[in-house]
C-alpha cells in the first residue's frame, strides 16, 4: 500500500536530521519562516513524534512541550490529506493525556483552524501574525478522571 505509514515516538539523537528536514521543506522552504524563528533550544527537550512511510522516510512531525503546548505539526506536500496529522495529533495528545495535562495548547496557521476544529479545539482570541503568517491560538481541555 504505497500511502501506508506509522506514528511513533522519536528520539531526538537519532531522528534530529529527519525532523530537521521535515521542518526546513515545509516551514523555510515552502511557507518562508526565517530560518533564524525555526531552530530552538527547547527542541531537544520536546517529545516528538514522526510519521515514517514504508520506505523509511521521515513525511511527518510534531512535538509536545512540557506545558501542554503542542507544536512544529507539519507533513511533507505530497503526504498530506491521508490522515497522517490526525495520526500525529491523536499520538501527542495520548501522550499529554498520559502525563496528567488537563489539556493542550496550540498556535494554529489560520488555514489549519478547520483540522483542529474538527478535532475538538477551540479557536480564542483574534487572529495574529507569527512569523508573517496569519495564526490563531487553539485550545482543547478534557477532564482528567478523579
Amino acid at each position: 500500500m504505497p500511502d501506508a505509514f506509522s506514528v511513533r515516538a522519536a528520539d531526538w539523537a537519532v531522528d534530529e536530521s529527519a525532523i530537521a528536514r521535515v521542518r526546513r521543506r515545509v516551514f523555510i522552504e515552502e511557507q518562508g519562516v526565517p530560518e533564524s524563528l525555526e531552530w530552538a533550544p527547547i527542541d531537544a527537550g520536546c517529545a516528538w513524534f514522526v510519521a515514517i512511510a514504508n520506505d523509511g522516510e521521515v513525511v511527518g512531525i510534531v512535538r509536545l512541550l512540557e506545558d501542554g503546548r503542542v507544536g512544529r505539526m507539519a507533513v511533507l506536500p505530497a503526504w498530506r490529506r491521508r490522515g497522517i496529522g490526525g495520526a500525529l495529533l491523536n499520538a501527542v495528545l495520548a501522550l499529554a493525556r498520559g502525563r496528567g495535562l488537563g489539556g493542550v495548547y496550540l498556535s494554529a496557521q489560520s488555514l489549519a483552524v478547520p483540522f483542529y476544529l474538527r478535532h475538538g479545539f477551540q479557536a480564542e482570541g483574534d487572529e495574529y501574525q507569527d512569523a508573517g503568517i496569519p495564526h490563531r491560538t487553539m485550545r482543547l481541555n478534557w477532564r482528567n478522571p478523579s
